[in-house]
């Protein structure tokens, strides 16, 4: 607001009286309390009561602000009218110009841009009356932040130069920071597409904060803030990050709380942009938290609809309607039009997502009709683009060329040039749906162009994919395959940009796996068959490859390794000879297989439905047939919430059939599918598996052919991330894996930890089956309270061998230890007990081998990088190889197939071959033959032989 300490230079006997009640209404104004309200109040009553005009004006215009601090922004216009009236009644020019400019911000924050134009110009035209420089380069200032939010930026941009001139005319310095011109002029250069320019401007900004000195002025959102939002647009998410970080971080330290609010909802909204709707729905609720505890209405309804959009884009499209409703509801309660506008711009846009498309088109229409009514032309820009969408999506594509066009138009009068590439992006979606292809690939190309001269990396992957798209349809598969090829290249830009942060890299990886995917369909069917492959790979544990890359101080290999120009004789120099890499696309599953060492060959199998869903049902219908969850005394090793334990409860008193029938049908269809395609390939025994999508989930070594015999009865067989994750391993430098040592956990201390409002029990035979191994090794296990979380992390990175027996968590097979003695508590938190994967990706971890004695050890959620699980935490932490389960394991049976396992690798043998005699062994038992028993375990990554001499 332009004035928000207006007192008078004498105080009469009654407002003396009460100057200190002004003054802490001032500050309780400044902290926005509705406190501040109820002493302004009284000061009113106070000017009244004395005939005191000027005195009375003034609190009305102090009321005003406080209500416009609390997002009340219709009663803030009604306490500034009342302002004005005064001034004018009683000749004060001054008073007149400066209810001119409250008058000019209120009408902002509705949206009114038009009207907030008309105020500002009036405040302008007596700031240079009455020779008010300071108040004439206030009312440039909000001109043009009003003619930006019009969309037109460079109006926008002469009015801050104006603002900037008359400000290094008088010499103010703290002018210049206060008037946040720079920071303007920056938001105004972003808006236009000119990111470098905006990076200037908000440096410079930053650069005067720092010179005089003012830490609120580095942590608002013209300065960290914004330049956070300049490096979303360009596609660095780490660096945005970073600058929303600072924000955040020196809002928390001068207690500035709107700040803090506006950095979580920036840091929510980077998040978003980088896939990651989870951990931007955190910074969003935290955003709302805050803007509730201030009362700021406004600020309120900000978080509902970044929530809503966050929502939105997870698919869960009814939670996202909720959040838009609670959004629109509050702008039109605080008289927000433009707020309001917004709200039903995002409601057509959720039920565009959900196929509602004459719906979504009634709510666009009502946002057009606000952005219309209040000037916003760029807003109006966009609602076209939106409602083209929208008609795209009911086949409409002339009108929604029609739509798009007026688009592009308004994009191009405001000189919006990152709008207008997206508009040219989505006009050549609608032309190839029309099977205009030239004119799809003429829009593209545009799109292409403003993305490179943007610097907009993400813009230029989708331009490129959208190019390789549209010549597909045109039926010119080479120059697709360059676009596509191109794509890969943008978006792996993307992700070197991300640095070490795992998670980040896994979200990135899955917006854009089917680029990969749609490339290496092309490069088969042009019997490209090595160039598929490597493009395959490429796809598959980008993140895992980083960490190891980092783990092994290989600077640069995985970049390398992951590019598209390896030939056969390189890759056949470290694969396996037996080596069966597994491609889902579309209706196919494609199998490429290392036959003999010395060639690459392909099969495939057709599929009708989705290969995805297809499998996924095929496992389900596994697990139901050999029973994974029922009679098996797996609750031990289990963390799961009560609902899963009845379940496993019920399904357990089914009757169930054991005839082999039973047992092995969708095993034998799992066989037919994967296997028998490519059993003429197979020569020796050994068989090493890169599976995808829901194959990464499967129990290979139960798979049955006709004849009854299962997989692992042919072959030894272990599982892969990606060939280049093996190469990674294969690279490392010799002395890394630790050759001596073993770390063994079992039954650890739980009794005190309550898990999901669920008990844990003490796993008795994980402390015999750890007592056992160590009688092997003749090495002293640690269990009970001894096995400690900090215990663990503090032994785990010098060993050669890790063990633990344990309960594990059902999602992720996060592991359950004993708790951290640091604190006394009763029910301790989860980071006192739980190894998480962070934990295992942040340990020093140096071990040939890592066996999981646990419960679900081998699940993780599905995604492009894999299995984000336990078991990927290892490898990515170090690890060279892991034997981990699939379910729930029976604690006996457990034990029992260790003490073969171990038996067999202390008489030298690899991982590899005693996993696969100790599946013999079970198999031949009396009592544990059942398939449940020995068929969960699976072992990823390298093949290791272990030198027991040293390993006691």
């Amino acid at each position: 607001m332009n004035d928000t300490s207006k007192f008078p230079k004498k105080w009469e006997t009654g407002q003396e009286k009460e100057k200190l009640t002004v003054t802490l209404a001032t500050l309780l104004q400044i902290l926005r309390s509705r406190k501040a309200v109820e002493y302004l109040e009284r000061d009113l009553i106070i000017s009244r009561e004395v005939g005191d005009r000027a005195g009375e004006g003034i609190a009305y215009c102090n009321l005003g602000n406080a209500y416009y601090g609390l997002g009340d922004f219709q009663k803030a216009l009604q306490y500034h009218e009342r302002d004005l009236k005064i001034a004018k009644a009683i000749g004060d020019r001054a008073g007149e110009r400066k209810a001119y400019g409250n008058l000019g911000c209120a009408y902002h924050s509705i949206g009114d841009f038009q009207k907030a134009i008309e105020y500002h110009e009036r405040n302008l035209k007596i700031s240079k009356e009455v020779g008010d420089r300071a108040g004439e380069r206030n009312a440039y200032g909000n001109l043009g932040c009003a003619y930006n939010c019009l969309g037109d930026f460079q109006r926008g941009i002469e009015y801050h130069e104006q603002n900037l001139k008359i400000s290094r005319e008088l010499g103010d310095r703290a002018g210049e920071r206060k008037a946040y011109t720079y920071g303007n002029l920056g938001n105004a250069y972003d808006n236009l597409g000119d990111f470098q320019k905006a990076i200037g401007y908000h440096e410079r900004h930053l650069e005067i904060s720092k010179e005089v000195g003012d830490r609120a002025g580095e942590g608002n959102a013209y300065a960290y803030g914004n330049l956070g939002n300049v490096f979303i647009n360009l596609g660095d998410f780490q660096k945005a990050i970073e600058y929303h970080a600072r924000h955040l971080k020196i809002s928390k330290e001068v207690g500035d709380r709107e700040g803090e609010g506006i950095a979580y909802g920036n840091l929510g909204n980077t998040y978003g942009s980088l896939g990651d709707f989870q951990k931007a729905l955190q910074y969003h609720e935290r955003h709302l938290k805050i803007s509730k505890e201030m009362g700021d209405r406004a600020g309120e309804g900000k978080g509902y609809c970044n929530l809503g959009c966050a929502y939105n884009s997870l698919g869960d499209f009814q939670k996202a309607i909720e959040y838009h409703k609670r959004h629109l509801k509050i702008s039109k309660e605080v008289g927000d039009r433009a707020g309001e506008g917004k709200a039903y711009g995002n409601l057509g846009n959720t039920y565009n997502s959900l196929g509602d498309f004459q719906k979504a088109i009634e709510y666009l229409q009502r946002n057009l009709k606000i952005s219309k009514e209040v000037g916003n032309r760029a807003g109006e820009g966009k609602t076209y683009c939106n409602l083209g969408s929208a008609y795209d999506g009911l086949g409409y594509f002339q009108k929604a060329i029609e739509y798009h066009e007026r688009g592009l138009k308004i994009s191009k009068e405001v000189g919006d040039k990152a709008g207008e590439g997206r508009v040219y992006c989505n006009l050549g979606n609608a032309f190839r749906n029309l099977g205009d292809f030239e004119k799809a690939i003429e829009y593209h190309e545009q799109h292409l162009k403003i993305s490179k001269e943007v610097g907009d990396r993400a813009g230029e992957g989708n331009a490129y994919c959208n190019l390789g798209n549209a010549h597909i349809s045109f039926g010119d598969f080479q120059i697709a395959v360059h676009c596509y090829k191109n794509s890969l290249i943008a978006f792996d830009h993307i992700r070197g940009n991300l640095i070490s942060n795992d998670e980040w890299k896994i979200s990135l990886g899955s917006t854009y796996n089917d680029i990969n995917l749609k490339l290496w369909g092309l490069q088969l069917k042009e019997g490209k068959v090595v160039e598929a492959l490597l493009t395959a790979d490429h796809g598959r544990a980008q993140a895992l490859n980083d960490l190891l890359e980092f783990k092994y101080g290989l600077k640069g290999l995985s970049r390398e390794i992951g590019t598209l120009s390896a030939t056969t004789t390189d890759i056949l120099s470290y694969l396996p000879s037996n080596t069966a890499f597994i491609g889902i696309n579309e209706g196919e599953i494609v199998l490429w297989v290392n036959e003999k060492g010395k060639e690459i060959k392909t099969r495939g199998t057709q599929i009708d439905i989705s290969v995805t869903t297809y499998f996924q049902s095929l496992l389900e219908t596994v697990h139901e047939e050999i029973g994974v969850r029922a009679d098996v005394n797996c609750e031990d090793r289990s963390l799961r919430n009560p609902s899963d334990k009845q379940l496993a409860e019920k399904r357990s008193s089914k009757p169930r059939s054991h005839s082999s029938s039973f047992e092995t049908k969708s095993l034998q269809t799992f066989y037919n599918v994967v296997m028998d395609p490519i059993r003429d390939l197979l020569q020796s025994d050994e068989l090493v598996i890169v599976p995808q999508g829901p194959l990464c989930l499967a129990p290979y070594a139960a798979f049955m052919d006709l004849e009854s015999k299962f997989l692992c009865e042919t072959f030894r067989i272990r599982l892969l991330p990606s060939l280049s994750s093996l190469q990674l391993i294969q690279n490392c430098p010799a002395d890394w894996h630790s050759k001596t040592g073993a770390l063994l956990v079992g039954d650890p201390w739980v009794q005190e930890v309550v898990y999901e409002g669920m008990t844990l029990e003490q796993l008795e035979w994980a402390e015999k089956e750890v007592e056992m191994i160590g009688k092997i090794l003749q090495t002293e296990p640690i269990v009970g309270k001894q096995a400690t979380k900090d215990e663990v992390l503090t032994r785990i990175s010098s060993v050669a061998l890790v063990h633990i027996a344990a309960h594990g968590k059902m999602e992720t097979g996060e592991i359950a230890l004993a708790p951290n003695t640091t604190r006394s508590s009763v029910n301790p938190a989860k980071e006192d007990y739980l190894l998480t994967m962070k934990d295992v990706l942040e340990a020093q971890i140096r071990a040939r081998l890592v066996v999981l004695s646990c419960c679900h050890s081998a699940r993780g959620e599905v995604k492009s990088e894999g299995v984000v699980g336990i078991a990927r935490a290892f490898l990515g932490g170090g690890a060279r190889s892991v034997l981990v389960s699939l379910w729930a394991i029976d604690d006996e049976a457990t034990m029992q197939f260790m003490k073969v396992f171990y038996q067999q690798l202390v008489h030298g043998r690899s991982a590899s071959e005693a996993l696969n005699k100790a599946m013999k062994s079970m198999r031949e038992s009396d009592r544990f033959n059942a398939l449940k028993y020995w068929a969960p375990f699976v072992l990823i990554g390298d093949d290791v032989t272990l030198e027991f001499e040293g390993i006691q």
